[in-house]
């Protein structure tokens, strides 16, 4: 074989080194040529078994090398295969096999003239490696040994440097000193970077000047200009080129853009914009309300621009406080203790922001903080009245008379015009009305009667307001702890019920009692039992107490028997270890019942065996309770009815003009005489001897001082006797509704129309003239329509 290609003499030079290379490689690859003559049978398998073994080859192989990009219409020649067997006269015939062959690359078959049929790109694929092969054209027969050999794509400067990772973007902080590192840019070139300066890279700036610069070699981007100043220009595009060829002209060139920002440094110190600030609060703003606000601007931004507020000077630094606000870094002035107009009415402060952030290269550009002065103005408002103390604890026992005054609650004005107050109870506290508070004086006093053992503790509000100006109204809180006295005896804590045996033994315990009291003795509860004075010499029964408040009862006898006496009722007295002592006396069931030997009750009722099988023990028992509710019901509405019926007592040398007559909704006829004995109230102390209950009307319980002159203040025991005939007409169930005293306001001699009556008529109503309704407006339209009276103008209203 030898190939052949003397276009140019870079394939000279390859030639030349390839005869040098493949000399080498005939020390281990040879191929034999004989003739050129056809090979026999005999002749292919001698072939065939030399080719395994070392040959001297009769051929020299090459590389070939072709241009990339070839614009030509025809195809581009490569180079030539020949074969040493081939005589010229067309018997040997070339094939191409192997990659782009028959596509990308063809051979002539019988000159084997090797031609590229397609453009061909070095940056696609740089070599190709195919197979040629020698046959006889007549037979088919190998003529040479099939060899690969390569072709390779020569580069030319096709390609143009890219940046292929831009545009960039990068930050440098501002005020850094010349030659900084920005950041690196790095440009790439498709050409081949082994032959020629195709693929050597120079880079330059276009656009960033005199600001930045860029490496040649590396792509590196500085800082070319010192102090650049963000809160100057913050902003910078810089164009970079990357140039092929060295740089050279003729190269080809890309470019990128980089987006610099200079970050932010704290190189800028705050500064109050007004040196003074005037603000203003009301006396009555609550604790951590806001006053105002301060700013120190700092052109930095971020973690540069954040501020610290603090008060560092003034009158006011105890009453009031600065916060900082992180995200709109302002300093917020608030109230730290409560205010009061006529305490102080004006503070000074002395308020410094400061940045708590610094950069020591930047201290000399200092200081980073400022101050500024603030005046604050308190004003005054009308202020609810304030009690003193905040809040009251009271003690008193349950058994306190109604009416007893159990505190005095006190409350001023702080304003300096230093009003008068009005005392009350916020009913929505004391919805059981059992407190009453003076009007005047703020004397708290008992209206009903207490119980610790329905209701131990009460938290009423009490009221104060201006009398000058009803909307300023404080409020305290009085709580109330009623005290246990011994007003409740001790009583079984349930229904006992015992049983004995016909066959009981005397001393034979049949019960274990034990009592409860609502009672609640600081020193414990304690009870003593013992039988009832009519019981102490029971024959059947005896009790014993066991000093652990309870008790036992003991058989006193044997022998009991149902059919003399089935049930016995032992009478039990329990009292308790009070002051003064109560007891009660609770009644022990015993029911004698057969038993077994074993003691086991086999039946405690006499008479079981002669009941109806179908009526049971529990069925009887229901019926015997159902006929008792009837019995109670028909004698408490019996009882009803003739109370009703009773003539209500008047009191014939009563004074009429003694009383005070009320008139409400409907009348009671002559008994609204007897509302309230105006006697009672010149000597309260007989009058509480003699207590007349009415018994037709149910007065409202509201405090009667709003009916009393301001100036008036009556005696503690006038207030006991009214709360007590309030309690009295509250628990009176049988009040008809009060009487009432209506309001006309569109007629009569107060009115606007003045008397409608035509009694005080001199004229009849044919000689008298209505046509003044007119003029008394669309009111009385309807009015003037029924006596035809008619405007000015002559027509009918």
């Amino acid at each position: 074989w030898t190939l052949g290609r003397m276009s140019n003499a870079k394939n000279l030079f390859g030639l030349g080194v390839s005869l040098y290379f493949w000399g080498l490689m005939d020390l281990t690859t040879t191929v034999l040529s004989e003739s050129a003559r056809p090979l026999t049978e005999g002749q292919e398998d001698n072939l065939s078994d030399k080719l395994h073994q070392r040959m001297k080859r009769s051929w020299v192989w090459n590389q070939f090398f072709v241009l990339e990009e070839y614009t030509g219409t025809d195809p581009l020649y490569v180079g030539k295969l020949h074969s040493d067997m081939d005589r010229g006269d067309g018997s040997i015939k070339y094939i191409l096999s192997g990659e782009g062959a028959g596509i990308v690359f063809t051979i002539d078959d019988t000159t084997g003239d090797i031609h590229a049929i397609q453009r061909l790109d070095r940056e696609e694929r740089s070599q190709y490696t195919l197979r040629a092969q020698a046959l006889d054209r007549r037979t088919g027969r190998p003529m040479e040994p099939e060899s690969e050999f390569i072709i390779k794509i020569q580069d030319i400067n096709d390609n143009e440097p890219k940046f292929l990772d831009g545009p960039y973007i990068a930050s440098v902080p501002e005020m850094s000193p010349v030659g900084t590192s920005v950041i690196q840019v790095t440009a790439t070139d498709a050409d081949d970077p082994t032959y020629g300066n195709s693929a050597r890279i120079v880079y330059s700036i276009l656009q960033g000047q005199p600001y930045f610069s860029v490496d040649s070699r590396t792509g590196l981007i500085r800082t070319a200009l010192m102090n650049m100043d963000r809160e100057s220009k913050e902003y910078y595009e810089v164009i970079i080129q990357a140039k092929d060829m060295g740089g050279q002209l003729g190269g080809l060139a890309g470019t990128t853009t980089v987006n610099i920002t200079l970050s932010d440094v704290n190189d800028n110190p705050p500064r109050f914009p007004q040196k003074h600030y005037q603000m203003s609060v009301l006396e009555s703003a609550p604790v951590s309300s806001t006053v105002g606000r301060v700013v120190a601007k700092d052109l930095d931004e971020g973690i540069n621009a954040e501020m610290k507020y603090s008060l560092v000077d003034g009158d006011g630094l105890d009453v009031f406080d600065i916060d900082t606000d992180p995200n709109y870094q302002v300093g917020i002035i608030t109230v730290r203790k409560p205010l009061s107009f006529e305490s102080k009415k004006s503070y000074t402060l002395k308020v410094e922001g400061a940045n708590p952030h610094l950069e020591m290269r930047f201290l000399n550009l200092g200081p980073f903080r400022d101050t500024t002065t603030v005046h604050i103005s308190v004003e005054d408002v009308d202020e609810p009245p304030v009690f003193e103390p905040s809040i009251y604890f009271v003690e008193v026992a349950e058994d306190v008379e109604i009416g007893t005054t159990i505190q005095i609650i006190s409350a001023k004005d702080p304003d300096v015009t230093n009003n008068s107050i009005r005392y009350s109870i916020d009913r929505s506290s004391d919805p059981g009305r059992f407190f009453y508070v003076d009007i005047i004086s703020g004397a708290l006093m008992t209206a009903r009667p207490l119980d610790r053992e329905d209701i131990s503790w009460h938290n009423i509000t009490v009221l104060a307001m201006e009398l000058n100006n009803p909307s300023q109204v404080g409020s305290v809180s009085v709580i109330v702890k009623v005290l246990d006295v011994n007003d409740n005896a001790p009583e079984f804590a349930r229904f006992y019920e015992a049983f004995v045996c016909e066959n009981a033994k005397a001393g034979q315990l049949i019960q274990t009692v034990s009592a409860i009291d609502r009672d609640d003795p600081q020193e414990g509860q304690h009870f003593y039992y013992s039988l009832a004075p009519e019981a102490a010499n029971n024959p059947n029964f005896t009790l014993r107490d066991n000093q652990d408040n309870t008790a036992w009862i003991l058989t006193r006898r044997s022998g009991f028997r149902q059919h003399e006496q089935n049930t016995f009722y032992l009478p039990i007295l329990i009292s308790d270890n009070g002051r003064p002592v109560l007891s009660s006396t609770g009644t022990l069931t015993v029911h004698v019942c057969s038993c077994d030997d074993e003691g086991m009750v086999m039946s405690c009722n006499a008479e079981a065996y002669v009941l109806p099988v179908s009526l049971s023990r529990g069925a009887l028992i229901a019926i015997l309770a159902c006929v008792f509710v009837l019995l109670v019901l028909v004698l408490l509405i019996l009882s009803m009815r003739r109370q009703r019926k009773q003539p209500y007592i008047i009191d014939e040398e009563e004074n009429i003009h003694e009383n005070i007559v009320r008139y409400d909704d409907e009348g009671g006829g002559e008994e609204d005489t007897e509302a309230f004995d105006i006697a009672a109230m010149w000597n309260p102390r007989e009058a509480q001897l003699v207590v007349k209950n009415r018994q037709d009307m149910l007065p409202e319980i509201e405090s009667l001082s709003r009916y009393v002159p301001q100036a008036c203040v009556m005696d503690n025991n006038v207030h006991n006797y009214v709360l007590a005939k309030l309690y009295e007409a509250d628990m009176d169930l049988w009040a008809p509704p009060f009487d009432s005293l209506q309001t006309y306001m569109f007629e009569g001699n107060g009115s606007m129309a003045e008397s409608l009556s035509s009694l005080q008529s001199v004229m009849t109503d044919s000689d008298q003239s209505y046509d003044y309704l007119t003029d008394w407006g669309p009111r009385f339209k309807k009015l003037a329509e029924m006596y035809g009276a008619t405007d000015s103008s002559g027509a009918l209203w």
